[in-house]
């Protein structure tokens, strides 16, 4: 059952007010009646809260009481939603086994919603954070969304916890003013946006790479996973005009970021604007569509008649660091490529590769990956 003193929101009926006005002024009921041309019964359900309190009734408490007819009805108002609250938190309740199915601890400590005790307010707060009145609204918008994906059966059991990611970067994104998607220009940026690979320091790079995409209307969000998530990286049409996509650094490495950026970058100027696509949903489907944005973003990082001399690096830190260079790139890309196409092991040389951690905070400002 819901415990009251859990809620902090109650407020006293404007009757009480009304009464404490009263007895400072030494006044009775009937007297308050005579004063007003209201009934005595009338006063009294006032008081007690029974009768609300109307424009007309604010302008004669304005008029005998003092204050103003403003001050009044707000009296009321509060009141009235007050009660529609507890109302509320009373029919939420049946809810709160849907908690279960979202990373409430993780929504909390990444300061997505507020934390509370009471888990009928959680369920509030988690109804408000997703944007939907119910439950049922919640099934409808994220539990039949199409997606093109990676292993259907690990998307089901993280359904929740996916879709508080994807709802956060929808909030992130509407605090961002962009133009409409510009395909030509998408693509005639790509070299630009792959000559930021080169900065290791994700504070100077990143917000570098959200001023470009936001200019050619791609929303760009990075944001961590709840635990357990495995998602990489999605993108998602908001509409028929602006793009979201969103990174995590859930692999940490420099490597595992730029391959999952230009992943998604072309999905967004090979594929249509109709389906969800999520990267990092491990052992399913290997679509077409996903096997053609990883062969892209691989020949953007290294183009295929460079690809051709991977081969023969093997597993020298001389010649990988050499290549590099000559390719533009930090080595760190590189091994990720030559582990990628199974050249060297994927234990091998990771001590080339940037690695970068979440820096814990409840604020979003906090939300930037460091090394």
């Amino acid at each position: 059952m819901i415990d009251v003193n859990e809620v902090p929101d109650w407020v006293s009926p404007p009757g009480e007010t009304i009464f404490d006005v009263l007895e400072e002024r030494g006044w009775s009921q009937a007297e308050l009646a005579e004063r007003t041309g209201f009934t005595r019964k009338h006063v009294n359900q006032l008081i007690k809260g029974v009768a609300s309190i109307t424009e007309e009734t604010a302008l004669k408490l304005e008029r005998v009481l003092g204050s103003t007819a403003g001050f009044w009805l707000n009296r009321e108002a509060q009141y009235r939603e007050s009660l529609a609250r507890q109302a509320e938190l009373k029919d939420l309740e049946p809810f709160v086994p849907w908690l279960s199915q979202l990373p409430v601890a993780d929504m909390v400590r990444f300061g997505w919603i507020t934390k509370t005790t009471s888990k009928v307010r959680k369920v509030a707060e988690c109804l408000q954070f997703f944007g939907v009145a119910t439950v049922d609204a919640w099934n409808e918008r994220y539990g039949n969304a199409g997606v093109a994906y990676r292993a259907s059966e690990t998307l089901t059991k993280k359904q929740g916890s996916v879709s508080a990611w994807l709802r956060h970067g929808e909030m992130q994104s509407e605090k961002q003013n962009a133009p409409s998607f510009d395909r030509g220009r998408l693509l005639a940026l790509v070299p630009h946006l792959r000559t930021l690979c080169k900065e290791s320091d994700s504070t100077v790079f990143l917000p570098h790479l959200v001023e470009l995409c936001n200019s050619v209307g791609v929303i760009l969000v990075v944001a961590p996973v709840p635990k357990g998530n495995p998602v990489s990286g999605a993108t998602k049409w908001l509409n028929s005009e602006r793009a979201l996509v969103m990174m995590s650094f859930r692999h940490k490495s420099n490597y595992h970021f730029w391959f999952t950026f230009f992943h998604e970058i072309a999905h967004l100027l090979l594929h249509g604007k109709r389906l969800l696509f999520l990267e990092g949903l491990e052992n399913g489907l290997n679509t077409e569509q996903e096997a053609e944005a990883d062969q892209w973003a691989s020949n953007v990082l290294i183009p295929q008649k460079s690809a051709r001399q991977l081969s023969g690096l093997g597993s020298s830190a001389k010649a990988i660091t050499e290549f590099a260079e000559s390719v533009g790139l930090p080595p760190g890309i590189v091994v990720g490529r030559l582990q990628h196409d199974g050249l060297i092991p994927w234990t091998a040389l990771n001590n080339l590769k940037v690695f970068y951690e979440w820096v814990e905070g409840g604020d979003e400002s906090t939300e930037v990956p460091t090394q």
